[in-house]
């Protein structure tokens, strides 16, 4: 059983157990979340499509931590200006697991 669930403007294939990074949620440690935007539920052979969603279903995850990203580096350079600009940047990010599809 698997859904597809949209959260942050991403959409992800989820299962039970499944451990998922997502954008950062306002949420604590062992907190629990509900996505209600289930764009498609699977059980078994029947799969479920909602225009633009499924009703009726959602899906609980449990926040493990929130966190950043690896540091990228931007480098801004304009030849023979003299102008040069360096910065970084740390997407932050929660890691939940999914705990039960409710359909």
């Amino acid at each position: 059983m698997y859904a597809i669930i949209v959260t942050g403007g991403k959409q992800y294939k989820v299962s039970e157990g499944s451990t998922i990074f997502v954008e950062k949620l306002n949420a604590e440690p062992e907190q629990e979340v509900v996505f209600n935007e289930v764009l498609a539920v699977s059980k078994g052979d029947e799969v479920v499509f909602g225009t633009p969603r499924v009703e009726g279903v959602s899906v609980t995850a449990r926040v493990l931590k929130n966190g950043k990203g690896k540091k990228i580096r931007i480098i801004k350079h304009k030849p023979k200006k003299g102008y040069k600009k360096r910065q970084g940047h740390r997407q932050p990010y929660t890691q939940v697991v999914i705990e039960k599809i409710n359909a």
